[in-house]
């Protein structure tokens, strides 16, 4: 049984959301669940799973440089009552297996959770071939897909878990590296479609997701020190979106601000902007993200740096926004 304590905590920060997940959570969701089946398309090792495979060899499948015939394999293991994780780059997995996704998994309903790992821009010097920023945008416009994308390397074992015992096809979005930095110091409640408000007080209402929970925190430390106070609110499930949690914030805010490792198209930000277009009145919304261009690839800072996700930059933006806001009047603080 694991254990959700700090000690542990720092371990899998480590680790990373992927070594975390592939390295400790599936031993967990095995012991739990004897049906379970993990299938690669050729990233057995560099997923972390040589441990997994050493113990359980049964219980996976290296389907090759095949993506797309591995969706359509673990389609046909779930048929037969297996809950199957399939798991590749998330580039590959939800562009080059784009059809197969809405098929097996959209259409049919396959009981498959599909793991996209290096989502955003962890991929660095592998260049745009590898980066995945319209993964969000691709899978959310595909009905009956569940679409988690955990904070940090605890919520991605969290997010195991909760995947394995969710009846229905899932998409897991994996973002960041190694020493991922630590969003939950202590242990709490996981459900997949509530999020989680992290940071209470505040007149703007920042929700984040994956990687950008954590800078997204840091930018409410500066934005704090200059006299502003920011709600940080971790979106972990991004379909279906915690509608209350929106509705909320956009009572009580003046500034509602979406940050994701994903293009500002189509992602957090837009099915936040899709929600809001439906309500009679609604408070400002700033969408941070990737910018909607191919640029030079980079180290991981470098590209962060590049689409202004670095938390002093998240924090300025935030603030140029917030001061345009001032005639308006202040929102009630939550």
């Amino acid at each position: 049984m694991l254990t959700f304590n700090s000690t542990n905590f720092r371990i899998w920060s480590k680790l990373g959301q992927r070594g975390s997940f592939f390295g400790i959570a599936v031993f967990e969701v095995v012991e739990q669940f004897h049906n379970v089946m993990i299938l690669t398309a050729d990233l057995a090792y560099l997923s972390g799973l040589e441990r997994f495979i050493n113990k359980h060899p049964d219980k996976f499948l290296n389907i090759g440089i095949a993506e797309q015939n591995m969706l359509g394999i673990s389609s046909g293991l779930a048929q037969e009552g297996k809950i199957v994780f399939a798991t590749t780059y998330a580039s590959f997995i939800c562009m080059r297996s784009c059809e197969q996704l809405r098929h097996y998994l959209g259409y049919m309903k396959s009981n498959v959770k599909i793991v996209g790992t290096g989502a955003g821009l962890v991929m660095t010097f592998s260049g745009n071939t590898h980066y995945a920023i319209e993964d969000l945008a691709i899978v959310r416009a595909i009905p009956n897909i569940t679409i988690l994308s955990p904070a940090d390397a605890t919520e991605a074992v969290k997010v195991a878990l909760a995947a394995a015992e969710f009846n229905g096809p899932i998409y897991i979005r994996l973002t960041g590296g190694l020493n991922n930095p630590i969003v939950y110091k202590e242990d709490y409640n996981f459900e997949i479609g509530k999020a989680i408000t992290i940071t209470t007080e505040g007149d703007i209402t920042i929700f984040a997701t994956g990687t950008m929970v954590h800078n997204s925190l840091e930018a409410a430390k500066i934005l704090k020190e200059k006299g502003m106070q920011a709600r940080v609110v971790n979106i972990h499930t991004i379909k279906p979106i915690d509608t209350d949690s929106i509705d909320y914030a956009n009572e009580c805010s003046k500034l509602l601000v979406s940050i994701e490792e994903h293009s500002t198209i189509g992602g957090l930000g837009g099915t936040i902007a899709e929600f809001l277009s439906s309500q009679p009145n609604h408070t400002p919304l700033l969408r941070l993200g990737i910018a909607d261009q191919f640029r030079h690839a980079g180290d991981y800072n470098y590209l962060l740096e590049q689409n202004r996700l670095l938390p002093e930059q998240i924090a300025q933006d935030i603030e140029k926004k917030y001061v345009t806001l001032n005639n308006r009047e202040p929102g009630t603080l939550c």
